[in-house]
């Protein structure tokens, strides 16, 4: 029931296209014997049936403008080429503190960042 409950909370802000492992990875580790670099690797995963139902529906909602996914898609692809390549090799408390790091800065941008 854990897990399911994590799903489902991570599918809501995936859907809403924040990141599900925002949810999924840090509570994989938190609620689970999961390392960082299993939770990554479930996170990824289960991403691709979450995002092809969102896409869906935001595709129907018609909240896609293609030419800009296009170049977003290829950089993505390259970065995660790199990214995944750098994320085997390193060590998996180093990762772990560096995926925090990253979580607090997108929290603290949240909060005090003006968004139009």
């Amino acid at each position: 029931m854990k897990l399911f409950i994590i799903g489902f909370f991570s599918g809501i802000v995936s859907g809403m296209g924040i990141g599900g492992g925002t949810i999924l990875i840090p509570s994989l580790i938190l609620f689970t014997q999961l390392t960082q670099k299993q939770a990554q690797g479930i996170n990824l995963i289960v991403f691709i049936p979450i995002s092809i139902v969102a896409l869906i529906v935001h595709y129907i909602n018609k909240n896609i403008e293609f030419k800009l996914a296009f170049l977003i898609i290829i950089g993505g692809i390259i970065g995660a080429l790199i990214g995944s390549s750098i994320a085997i090799k390193i060590n998996p408390s180093l990762l772990k503190k560096l995926f925090s790091i990253l979580l607090l800065c997108i929290g603290i941008s949240e909060l005090f960042i003006k968004k139009e």
